[in-house]
């Protein structure tokens, strides 16, 4: 790896970031435990913003050499504030978790109709672009034949049909990408028990169709979050093609 910041050593590292070797070493993100220099914390800020971009764009495979070209840094300076890019994603997913998750409490808990609930959710989600970052493991899902359980109890089906379920053992389909995994799965069932809880309400109110579980509306987030050049048009296409999406997860008069 080519480091582009010139006159890096231990001793600089610690300097800028406030990191130590052994931090560095055990994988920890000190980022947000120690205090920065003002000059650090503005470095720090513009690669974060920069993550969320690429990532955006490229989805988690991107390199590191593309969020340091971004943030107009060098890559040293990314690898001093993250020691590998699982570091970096862990934090990029853990961010876009919990922004998630406040959105849905924010929809359970101001809109009384069940449909508008999931609906305000699902437009605020897919606004905000928080699709395009959503936690691997949360999109780690497969057909099966609904013999097993699900991974949350709010991903019901109807008796022996099928659904598309999460599954924390299997590998993601689309893309091999950096699996956050251990602490961070409390944020990620807080999401998914707050999302169960807009899916609960609206399907007992006959709003929703009975086969739709959290994980297709996550899906549907991430579906309709796509990344074009032009700010207007992406806009636009969100907002149409989540306006398919909503009529396709509505239940129909029998």
């Amino acid at each position: 790896m080519h480091v582009q910041d010139s006159h890096w050593s231990p001793a600089s590292a610690v300097a800028a970031g406030g990191m130590t070797m052994s931090a560095a070493g055990s994988g920890r993100d000190v980022s947000r435990t120690t205090p920065l220099r003002v000059d650090a914390q503005r470095n720090l800020e513009h690669v974060l913003r920069a993550a969320r971009e690429v990532f955006g764009e490229l989805g988690y495979g991107a390199p590191m050499e593309d969020v340091a070209r971004r943030a107009r840094v060098g890559v040293g300076t990314v690898y001093r504030r993250f020691p590998s890019k699982d570091v970096l994603v862990r934090r990029i997913a853990e961010e876009e978790t919990s922004r998630l998750t406040d959105q849905a409490r924010a929809a359970l808990g101001q809109e009384d109709e069940p449909w508008s609930a999931l609906s305000r959710f699902l437009r605020t989600s897919v606004a905000s672009g928080a699709g395009r970052l959503l936690p691997p493991q949360v999109l780690r899902v497969s057909v099966e034949d609904g013999t097993a359980g699900p991974r949350v109890p709010q991903q019901r089906t109807q008796p022996g049909g099928t659904e598309l379920r999460l599954v924390p053992d299997q590998p993601v389909a689309v893309a091999a990408v950096p699996v956050v995994a251990g602490e961070d799965d409390a944020g990620t069932s807080a999401l998914l028990e707050v999302v169960g809880q807009l899916v609960d309400r609206a399907r007992a109110a006959g709003e929703l169709r009975a086969d739709v579980s959290v994980s297709d509306v996550l899906l549907v987030i991430a579906t309709a979050a796509p990344s074009l050049p032009d700010a207007a048009q992406q806009a636009a296409a969100s907002a149409r093609l989540l306006d398919i999406l909503l009529e396709g997860l509505r239940s129909r008069p029998a």
